[in-house]
């Protein structure tokens, strides 16, 4: 369990900056909510690029928020020069996304010598479960 998890307003500052450094992230407008050391939270605004043909918001938006909300969950957690990237995403849609915004709260579960467990909620604007996932990471050498 991470003890203190808080990020001084520099460190929140470097991660919006990463995040702005994330071409795939800009173009579907994902912003950086607020993070901790093993956590993060993502917001993404649904806008009609991002439906699929029935009118709710494409999986594919809501697993590319879920994965970049649990990356940036790892972030404050490795060093500057430290890579990793995702092995497995299981995501599991529970609600459809139709207007507002779709929040993403990551949270790191386990942090192994090779392997990173991250789990992530997706919220509606009033606070539904939409979606849940569990995705695992591995360290790069």
């Amino acid at each position: 369990m991470i003890e203190d998890d808080s990020l001084s307003k520099a460190e929140i500052q470097r991660l919006r900056a990463a995040l702005g450094r994330v071409p795939y992230a800009n173009l579907l407008g994902i912003e950086l909510v607020d993070a901790g050391r093993g956590t993060a939270t993502l917001r993404l605004a649904i806008t009609d690029d991002l439906r699929q043909i029935h009118g709710v918001m494409h999986g594919g938006a809501i697993a590319s928020l879920i994965d970049t909300a649990t990356a940036f969950a790892i972030v404050p957690m490795v060093g500057a020069d430290e890579k990793f990237s995702t092995v497995d995403l299981m995501v599991n849609y529970l609600r459809p996304l139709i207007k507002g915004s779709a929040t993403a709260e990551a949270r790191v579960l386990r942090f192994g010598k090779r392997l990173i467990t991250v789990a992530a909620d997706v919220l509606d604007d009033d606070g539904n479960l939409s979606a849940t996932a569990l995705s695992t990471y591995t360290k790069l050498s």
